[in-house]
């Protein structure tokens, strides 16, 4: 069974939007406002890119990356060229800019899974994440945390109310900057 990776930058207080600057989100661009940049903190994004043998989004983030993350062969050449899929119930076709395998359901992740292959990264899609850990899909979660406190705006994890799920943490590391490399596997 492969390995389902959430990857997410998130501020303390949970929050996962807009960390780019993307409009529209009171906060956007926390990642980079008013804290220092430090090269090591992004260091396990590489890792990812080199680790994964698949990437997974969810229909907004798929239609935010596709015009702009090919075009990026420096920063994303190992995303761009592994195979992508995209998990929506709206989505007609793919963007031919950035093509992608259309999956409709978290069932239709869960067949994903079951397939050969290594780990599949889901990368900054906030309705996807909670959707696959709420049906119990996710394997392990990579976070780079940052120190900020943002209030309002979409949240990495669920408020479903369900039974306690017990993670492992496997690596972890605080950089300059404040931001800490938090990575858990989830314990089944």
């Amino acid at each position: 069974m492969r390995t389902l990776i959430v990857t997410a930058f998130v501020s303390v207080d949970g929050v996962m939007e807009a960390p780019g600057g993307e409009p529209g989100y009171r906060n956007a661009g926390w990642t980079f406002k008013d804290i220092e940049m430090d090269e090591a903190a992004y260091g396990i994004k590489a890792r990812e890119q080199e680790e994964a043998t698949a990437l997974l989004v969810g229909r907004r983030s798929y239609e935010a990356f596709a015009p702009v993350w090919p075009t990026m062969v420096e920063e994303f050449a190992g995303y761009n060229a592994m195979p992508r899929y995209v998990v929506s119930t709206t989505l007609e076709k793919d963007d031919p800019r950035w093509p992608a395998t259309i999956l409709r359901s978290v069932e239709d992740v869960a067949a994903l899974k079951e397939t050969g292959g290594g780990p599949i990264s889901v990368q900054a899609s906030a309705t996807l994440g909670r959707a696959l850990a709420d049906a119990g899909l996710v394997d392990r979660y990579h976070l780079l945390v940052f120190p900020v406190l943002l209030g309002a705006g979409k949240r990495l994890f669920s408020d479903t109310d369900k039974d306690a799920q017990k993670l492992r943490l496997v690596e972890h590391e605080a950089y300059s900057n404040g931001v800490q490399k938090q990575v858990f596997d989830v314990v089944r």
